[in-house]
């Protein structure tokens, strides 16, 4: 990977609200140098389905953008060796998890995730709001390997199977998939897929590191003011922002994420790769094991 290899950078900040337009998806984007990243959004908010437009307008384009993610792009694996333990169907690679995801809700609206979470067999593993799946293992859950990487460096990940509580990750990622697996053989996703030499990549990332990376302090990485944000742009890098009509915890973690990645994205050793990419991917800006 050269160092030059990508001119433009953007954040998604995800959600898996099960409405057309969720309040918690924001992009945010930059050129290459030191400018601070700007919001890009649409009067009416954004859909995953215009995001889904967005991305592969730039893939139609070769642009060359490195383009983060938030959220985890597969379930637990490697512990057990399979996604859905004991289910016949339980899929081999996360490609085949997409599309099996995208499948399942295929009747559910907005790219909503609902059907795969209920679903007979894959809902067993499934932590949900007053209905546990008898196979949801007790205390923190299954974890990715990435997951416990994150854990020893300071921060608080969940488990993709938790639906429960603020911080729970599972919706976002299962959107999420309905995504990917719309944009295959489009847009490289890494690790999965080798790096192409032209056109844009995408890659899991967690926005609570690029926090970490700015100097904020863990379990005090959201930030909600101008100040704020200027500070944490500087640590990174980066010129000021342009004022925001409002700070939302959504809008400062992509403008914060998206100067964290262009910098992050230069450094050669955060691109190795792990045995197990194929199964479960890894977050980017984590330190490969």
């Amino acid at each position: 990977m050269t160092a030059d290899r990508f001119s433009q950078f953007a954040v998604v900040d995800w959600s898996g609200a099960a409405v057309e337009h969720p309040p918690g998806l924001a992009l945010a984007c930059a050129d290459a140098g030191r400018t601070a990243p700007a919001l890009v959004a649409p009067a009416q908010g954004w859909s995953r389905a215009a995001l889904l437009d967005w991305l592969r307008g730039h893939a139609e384009a070769q642009t060359p953008m490195l383009i983060g993610l938030d959220l985890s792009p597969a379930l637990p694996f490697a512990d057990h060796g399979a996604y859905f333990p004991g289910w016949s169907h339980s899929p081999a690679n996360a490609p085949e998890l997409w599309a099996l995801v995208d499948a399942l809700c295929a009747d559910d609206p907005h790219f909503g995730a609902q059907s795969c979470v209920t679903h007979d067999q894959a809902g067993r593993h499934f932590r949900r709001q007053r209905d546990c799946g008898d196979l949801v293992p007790p205390g923190r859950g299954r974890l990715r390997r990435c997951e416990v990487a994150q854990q020893a460096a300071g921060l608080n990940p969940y488990s993709v199977f938790n639906l429960v509580g603020a911080a729970q990750v599972g919706k976002s990622s299962l959107t999420g998939m309905r995504i990917l697996h719309r944009l295959r053989g489009q847009i490289a996703v890494w690790p999965f897929d080798p790096i192409p030499p032209t056109g844009p990549v995408i890659v899991e990332i967690y926005t609570a590191l690029a926090a970490l990376a700015a100097g904020r302090r863990a379990g005090r990485s959201k930030i909600r003011d101008a100040a704020a944000l200027d500070d944490a742009l500087a640590q990174l890098g980066s010129a000021p922002h342009s004022p925001l009509t409002r700070y939302t915890d959504h809008a400062t973690d992509a403008i914060m994420t998206c100067a964290w990645l262009r910098g992050a994205a230069r450094d050669p050793a955060l691109w190795s790769l792990t045995d197990f990419a194929a199964q479960e991917g890894w977050t980017f800006g984590i330190a490969p094991r």
